[in-house]
């Protein structure tokens, strides 16, 4: 085969075009920090960046559900140890009640404080996280109680069950919601506390209940009798106690949360050093290899231009 000067430079400048195309690339490693950029470069391993990013942005999605989760549940917190500290309060005030001594103006006006508690409670009850009442289940826009303290909810019934569930991983979930009669109890005051029944609107919360008695009680002071008011202080010791029961579920519920979430912020880091490891290059191995192109793109063109060296200038004498 006869070889001309044609074929010669059309095999140096396919030639030169491929190093420059390879120097290029290397170019491109160098300036994203990242062994491929387009997925020809490895399909393997872009398909498993795919999937690590997936799972990071599921584990950031559960992430947030969790400190959502925590939030809620320590307003939550926050509202039923305000109830406990309306209870203190009103076991005091009970408890200055039953002293014979006591003329009816002085427990009118136990009555009047224990009256505010009333309404403090009535308060807690319609609490809300971020706009959802917390204790009304599923009905986060409806109010717990009315202005009575008999149960609200907009005509419709709060089920014990109503449980909101946050994913918190792979087929896990928790509720973080309390209903409130968890915490106000359902039906008459003078029963044993009801904490684990349906509630129905206009269906009396045993705790308010339990209030309004003992204001009846203080104001109506027949001849100093306290049957009614001792009757009070053992059933607001009952309720007392539930609280602090609801307290040390809200703890438990809190502390599986930060638990998991301590899991997943470790989930998330280890899998971003997988994804490092998957997709970000070796500088220094990126630094040599450019150069290395660098160096046979220059001996290409050197070599090339022997090649086009003579011209018709040099056979002119």
């Amino acid at each position: 085969m006869r070889v001309t000067n044609s074929m010669m430079v059309n095999n140096m400048m396919r030639n030169m075009t491929k190093n420059l195309n390879r120097m290029e690339k290397t170019q491109q490693y160098l300036a994203t920090g990242k062994k491929f950029v387009n997925p020809s470069d490895d399909p393997i391993g872009v398909s498993r960046s795919l999937r690590l990013n997936t799972e990071i942005s599921n584990m950031d999605q559960y992430k947030r559900n969790i400190e959502d989760g925590l939030s809620w549940l320590e307003t939550t917190e926050t509202a039923v140890g305000n109830v406990g500290e309306v209870l203190k309060r009103a076991k005091e005030l009970v408890i200055q009640g039953t002293n014979e001594t006591y003329s009816g103006e002085q427990r009118k006006a136990i009555a009047k404080e224990i009256r505010q508690l009333k309404e403090q409670l009535i308060s807690i009850g319609n609490m809300n996280y971020a706009g959802s009442y917390i204790f009304s289940g599923f009905k986060t826009d409806k109010p717990l109680l009315d202005s009575n303290g008999d149960y609200d909810l907009g005509g419709g019934t709060l089920g014990i069950n109503e449980n909101i569930n946050f994913n918190v991983g792979y087929g896990d979930a928790i509720g973080i919601n309390f209903v409130g009669q968890k915490i106000f109890g359902v039906g008459d005051y003078t029963a044993a506390l009801n904490n684990n029944s349906d509630a129905a609107s206009t269906d009396p919360a045993q705790l308010i209940g339990v209030f309004d008695q003992l204001i009846a009680d203080l104001e109506v002071d027949p001849d100093g009798d306290t049957t009614g008011i001792n009757a009070a202080l053992d059933r607001i010791e009952v309720f007392l106690d539930n609280t602090n029961t609801v307290r040390a579920e809200i703890g438990v519920k809190t502390n599986r949360l930060e638990l998991t979430l301590q899991r997943i912020e470790d989930d998330i880091v280890n899998l971003k050093t997988l994804l490092s490891n998957n997709e970000d290059a070796d500088i220094s191995e990126v630094i040599m290899n450019l150069k290395m192109e660098e160096n046979v793109y220059r001996a290409s063109l050197a070599g090339g231009a022997r090649i086009i060296m003579p011209s018709l200038i040099d056979f002119i004498s």
